[in-house]
């Protein structure tokens, strides 16, 4: 929420103020961070959880580098890194989907338990879930080079491309595993997450797997910007995109527009046009 907002204003008119308010943002975030997990604490301790961790996390860590390398404290950006590790280490699957939560024992350092609470089932992978994840290690490569966080998330691109349940319009359901496909929800936020997240991971790949992501990439945009997912000038509360999940297990925000639908839509949008027209 605070990069994306002030940190664009800076780059785009560098007011000082702004960045001011980056610096603090970071110092605030990194208090969330538990040394005996190596890893940047989500939500608050709750009879649910000790010390959750969501795969969301990881876009948080733009914000950390980015002040890091731009005259911040360096802390920043090994407790960005440190947590890209643990989050590489723990939020997984063999197929590299990733769970939405892992809950740590601070007093230990073990992980207590492995699930997904926005998606269909703890075993399922969550549509935007792994958008984050996708866009996470594909950003921690830009600001790291670190080959492993490449590989993480060009495979991650591999589970999602290949996946029997991702639609012919590329906008995925709302859970990989959801019950009822194709008679259920799709998420225009995580087809806008994962348009953004395929073209900057264009960028470091050869130019055979960089068609693969682009192609994908340019049906989800054409998808978004058509008559099913694009709201009519005038409605949909001035929002953008239509059909947005933000958790149907609780019956949130179901069916509805979302901010950072409408922010990684423009965003992937700007990326097409510098990168690859």
């Amino acid at each position: 929420m605070m990069y994306c907002s002030f940190g664009n204003a800076y780059r785009l008119f560098g007011n000082p103020e702004y960045k001011t308010t980056i610096d603090t943002s970071a110092a605030s975030l990194s208090t969330r961070y538990r040394p005996s997990i190596s890893a940047i604490q989500s939500w608050n301790s709750s009879s649910n959880y000790k010390c959750p961790v969501i795969i969301d996390n990881m876009m948080n860590l733009e914000l950390l580098c980015w002040v890091s390398d731009n005259g911040g404290d360096k802390k920043y950006k090994e407790i960005a890194i440190k947590h890209t590790n643990t989050t590489l280490q723990n939020h997984f699957r063999q197929d590299y989907s990733s769970y939405h939560v892992i809950d740590f024992d601070t007093s230990t350092g073990q992980v207590i338990k492995k699930v997904t609470r926005q998606g269909a089932a703890d075993s399922s992978a969550w549509a935007r879930g792994q958008g984050w994840g996708l866009y996470g290690y594909t950003m921690m490569y830009r600001f790291t080079k670190d080959g492993k966080y490449l590989t993480q998330a060009r495979n991650i691109a591999q589970f999602i491309l290949n996946h029997p349940n991702l639609p012919a319009d590329k906008i995925p359901y709302w859970d990989f595993d959801a019950p009822g496909i194709p008679n259920t929800n799709r998420d225009a936020s995580a087809g806008a997450i994962l348009a953004s997240g395929l073209l900057e991971l264009g960028q470091y790949v050869d130019k055979k797997e960089r068609k693969q992501y682009i192609d994908v990439a340019q049906t989800i945009l054409l998808s978004l910007s058509s008559d099913v997912y694009r709201a009519k000038t005038g409605t949909n509360g001035g929002f953008i995109l239509l059909h947005s999940v933000g958790s149907k297990p609780a019956n949130s925000e179901v069916d509805v527009p979302l901010t950072y639908a409408d922010y990684y839509f423009i965003e992937a949008l700007l990326r097409y046009k510098k990168w690859y027209l």
